[in-house]
């Protein structure tokens, strides 16, 4: 089994490559948990993530021969750009195999590191198959996203960190989509500090882990959905269920609403971009989806901040709705002059600012004399979005909450 040895010596290897990532505290949201929160933000690794660190440690490992015949690989994005970046750097030529609908900025971000990209397959699974016959037919070593102690050993130098610049921690979370970054975490604090633990979180479309640690064996669950592609993964690996079993003490799940709820506040408080995946350890915290002591020190670990910004925008505008910060209403007004500059009046006397509007004489759905009204609005939370719904209502107008 993995050991502290070979993250120790992981880390001799790819330190020439690799960037030591600050671990912050936040004051925000250590009000907002209760607790003594700290960001490890591999945000701001090369190449955006935290991959590069397995990935390197894994190409310095190959023999001669391996290194001349070439390496592949299947990744959603970032362990592709890891991969890529890091044979460059050795001069070992990579193949990368990455699923059709991978996010347009990894796959551009990929071919940039120099690796050759295929796309295939709808998730990582079939794209792993492709791989390995590439791998076969080519002869090329497979280097696996996770499912491998070199790659394992290279993620755990980040808990090497951790334990050196939070000394005092109590709680260590982690995402999990294979498992080989928690893997090589847990091997590091756990073999160093005796009283931490250290909890996984997965998405609730890609619980993968979490259903394999409650069976007792490596489960594959027929489909993932999430908007945190980066863990997105049917299975976990063998040997990373392996450790996860003897040295991670709960593995939890959070909704897509709450990943996307975190990814907007460490947006506008932090001024921290992160992908789905890697808000995933702050969604858990917020959420309370495992149980800690106030003040308790957590160190929540920002894997990546690789979002494609189309997904973005969706994703900030469902923080919003989260957070009370947006809503959307749909009115029928009758069809006579001022009707609209009433329902200016009641939103500007909120306080509220309009994003758009939408008004619809033509709507099968309403009388001849009578129209179809949708507003868009910036609000300041829940309850000043109750305010405006209940003004509305008062005023006589029936209104539909859409968002």
């Amino acid at each position: 089994m993995l050991s502290l040895g070979d993250v120790r010596a992981a880390r001799e290897r790819i330190d020439p490559v690799v960037r030591r990532t600050p671990l912050e505290r936040s004051r925000t949201f250590s009000e907002m948990a209760g607790a003594d929160v700290h960001l490890k933000l591999e945000t701001f690794q090369r190449t955006g993530a935290f991959k590069i660190r397995g990935a390197m440690n894994r190409i310095a490992t190959l023999s001669a021969a391996e290194q001349e015949a070439g390496v592949v690989t299947a990744s959603a994005g970032n362990h592709a750009q890891g991969v890529a970046l890091a044979a460059t750097r050795s001069g070992v030529d990579s193949t990368i195999v990455m699923p059709e609908h991978a996010p347009v900025s990894k796959v551009k971000a990929t071919r940039g590191y120099g690796g050759r990209v295929v796309l295939e397959g709808v998730d990582y699974e079939e794209a792993q198959a492709h791989a390995h016959e590439i791998e076969r037919r080519e002869g090329r070593t497979y280097v696996h996203a996770f499912d491998d102690e070199a790659v394992m050993a290279g993620q755990g130098t980040i808990g090497l960190e951790i334990v050196e610049d939070c000394p005092e921690v109590e709680t260590v979370v982690v995402p999990i989509g294979g498992g080989g970054l928690i893997a090589g975490i847990a091997t590091a604090i756990t073999t160093q500090l005796d009283d931490v633990r250290v909890v996984g979180v997965q998405a609730e479309g890609a619980d993968s882990a979490a259903r394999s640690l409650e069976l007792g064996r490596v489960e594959t669950i027929d489909s993932v959905d999430t908007i945190a592609d980066g863990i997105a993964t049917r299975s976990v690996g063998d040997r990373t269920f392996e450790i996860l079993e003897k040295r991670v003490d709960e593995v939890v799940t959070v909704s897509d609403r709450e990943i996307a709820h975190a990814l907007t506040l460490l947006l506008e408080r932090s001024k921290t971009l992160v992908e789905g995946a890697g808000a995933v350890p702050l969604a858990a915290v917020l959420a309370e989806a495992f149980e800690y002591e106030t003040d308790e020190t957590i160190v929540a670990v920002l894997s990546g901040g690789n979002i494609d910004m189309n997904r973005l925008t969706t994703v900030i505008m469902r923080g919003l709705i989260e957070m009370g910060r947006y809503l959307k209403v749909k009115m029928v007004l009758k069809d006579r002059p001022g009707e609209l500059e009433t329902i200016a009046r009641i939103v500007a006397d909120h306080g509220a600012n309009v994003y758009a509007v939408h008004h619809d004489r033509t709507s099968r759905d309403v009388a001849v004399n009578a129209a179809e009204l949708e507003v868009e609005m910036e609000t300041h939370d829940d309850d000043h979005a109750a305010e405006i719904v209940a003004s509305l209502e008062e005023h006589g107008y029936e209104v539909e909450i859409l968002a």
